[in-house]
């Protein structure tokens, strides 16, 4: 059993960064369309306010404001990561804890996130601002 446990905010500000299982793939700048459309996927069926995000190689940073309320981000994550990996070729290896889940080998499980405290915390985080497509 694990010991870890996400912070939830309803309403909150997260800073995240998502990695890539094998950091040494380039899908996510390869495939950045994919990755928009899954966003915008996701943003439409669970909305919530895209602030900041760098697109790099192997993995992502963002800055997300949630709706009132609302503290799901676990379900948002999946939701973009699946979108994503469903339009990739099947090519990776696959763990067989990964196989008998029926999960792809193109994410790691877990992902780091910070609330966002204060103005002061949120200007501390880098940022870049986004136009969505």
């Amino acid at each position: 059993m694990s010991s870890y446990q996400r912070h939830w905010v309803p309403g909150g500000t997260y800073f995240f960064t998502i990695n890539l299982l094998d950091r040494k793939q380039q899908l996510l700048v390869e495939h950045i369309d994919d990755l928009g459309q899954a966003f915008r996927a996701t943003r439409q069926a669970r909305p919530f306010d895209l602030l900041a995000i760098v697109v790099l190689p192997d993995h992502l940073h963002c800055m997300w404001r949630l709706p009132e309320g609302d503290a799901d981000i676990a379900n948002r994550w999946a939701q973009i990561k699946a979108g994503f990996s469903r339009v990739l070729p099947q090519m990776e290896p696959r763990s067989m804890s990964r196989a008998s889940k029926r999960e792809r080998g193109v994410w790691q499980r877990r992902y780091w996130e910070h609330v966002i405290r204060d103005e002061q915390d949120f200007r501390r985080h880098p940022t870049t601002s986004i136009t969505t497509r």
